[in-house]
């Protein structure tokens, strides 16, 4: 089928392969106080790539000085010291030895081992105030944390640690989250909701001395322990939220808990530092593009971009990420092994056919900068989200939905035809690839 050539060819700003590439979309963001960095896969080359240009923009130009990214905290925080020149991590590679949960190659490839090493030579002789703090927002590790927030007090006050047990050893009767969620749903005596909330409640009313003892600084030794019990407690809530029959209120409490983790990162480096922090989130595109302009409202569903909007308003900026086909890093199915799989050309009526027709490799678009632009982008577009797991097969129904782009993001970038991210641990199916075409079906 022949589409004719794009419109909004004038209005977009190629991305060539330059150092200025992104001037227009940095000098859009201004002064924004946080910026949200989205991608249409979780395994795309290019998303991993631009994203840590930018984020090495973002932190050498305006400041910024956290990056937040949709990963399990505890792994991630064994990532944060090894940026600061701490703990026992020798290589970039071995600080990511704690992300072993499926997906592990979302945060376990080559394309974020570099950006790791760039963070940790930034951070060479940085002082507390401009040093890059790197923190995971996903409320997955609900066992994990547990065993944290015992480890940890008992280098504190081993009272304190057996108080925790007592509170935590109701979920000693579980094997793992997901039957504990089942159970518990069934069975609303067993729920250990109290018991988490109690943990949580405890370390926050101890004061900052109380922490001097551990192996942290005091201000941060607190934020690290609360953080790991704010898991627990959200963790409960989400695992139980899960087979409720409600898909709204499981979504809601994971990006309400991903939201309540960068509120939280922010006082706490406003107090250790004096100064407010500016944050780089990423996350997928339906977790920063705001729900409002989605099909996702429709179902009662919201996320990180329309809660960041609704509390920063102009000073939020998201920032959405598209393509019209290439290959991708992902499973067949929940658990599978990691193949590198071909994507299909956009659907029709789709804003990667859109965006495709604009007949360039990659670019930037602005809808707000010119009225034109917000106008050809109001009308409500399929637009495709692939995550860990990618259904060709059923692609309409799996993997699109409905969005008004121009409202959803503040700016898009689009790769025409993207590669597959590179996992550490490539296994044989990924080497081999998943009927992935010797030429890709560019004709329109």
């Amino acid at each position: 089928m022949k589409h004719k050539k794009s419109t909004l060819r004038p209005y977009v700003h190629p991305i060539s392969g330059t150092r200025t590439d992104y001037d227009p979309l940095i000098n859009y963001i201004g002064d924004a106080s946080i910026v949200l960095l989205g991608e249409a896969t979780h395994g795309t080359h290019e998303f991993y790539e631009a994203r840590a240009e930018i984020t090495k923009r973002l932190i050498k130009e305006k400041g910024f000085t956290v990056v937040a990214i949709e990963g399990d905290f505890p792994d991630t925080y064994r990532v944060n010291r090894y940026i600061h020149h701490e703990g026992d991590d020798k290589s970039s590679v071995a600080s990511l030895a704690d992300f072993k949960r499926f997906p592990a190659w979302m945060w376990r490839n080559e394309e974020f081992v570099s950006f790791i090493d760039w963070l940790r030579v930034y951070n060479t002789s940085k002082n507390l105030e401009s040093r890059i703090d790197i923190y995971g927002l996903d409320v997955y590790s609900l066992h994990r944390s547990i065993e944290i927030v015992i480890d940890e007090l008992e280098k504190i006050d081993s009272a304190a640690a057996q108080q925790a047990r007592k509170f935590y050893q109701c979920f000693d009767a579980y094997a793992d989250p997901q039957e504990y969620g089942y159970l518990a749903s069934l069975f609303p005596n067993k729920s250990c909701r109290d018991e988490a909330i109690n943990q949580l409640v405890e370390l926050m009313k101890k004061q900052s001395d109380f922490f001097k003892k551990g192996t942290f600084d005091p201000l941060e030794e607190k934020f690290y322990l609360e953080q790991n019990a704010l898991i627990v407690k959200n963790a409960e809530n989400y695992y139980r939220s899960i087979f409720s029959g409600d898909r709204a209120l499981s979504w809601n409490t994971r990006d309400r808990h991903m939201m309540e983790v960068v509120m939280a990162t922010s006082i706490f480096k406003q107090q250790q530092t004096g100064t407010e922090p500016k944050i780089v989130v990423w996350a997928h595109n339906s977790h920063i593009g705001d729900a409002r302009a989605t099909q996702m409202s429709e179902h009662g569903e919201l996320n990180i971009g329309q809660l960041a909007k609704e509390r920063y308003g102009t000073k939020a900026i998201s920032v959405g990420f598209t393509t019209y086909t290439g290959t991708v890093s992902a499973a067949s199915a929940w658990g599978g092994e990691v193949k590198r799989k071909y994507v299909r050309p956009a659907l029709d009526g789709s804003i990667e056919l859109m965006l495709h027709l604009v007949d360039l490799p990659a670019f930037v678009l602005i809808p707000k900068e010119d009225k034109k632009v917000a106008a050809l982008l109001s009308t409500d577009y399929l637009e495709r989200a692939i995550g860990v797991v990618y259904v060709p097969q059923t692609e309409r129904a799996s993997h699109y939905f409905h969005a008004q782009i121009n409202k959803q993001f503040d700016a898009i970038i689009h790769f025409d035809q993207t590669n597959a991210v590179a996992p550490l641990e490539k296994s044989t199916e990924w080497e081999e690839g998943e009927d992935v075409p010797e030429t890709f079906p560019f004709g329109v």
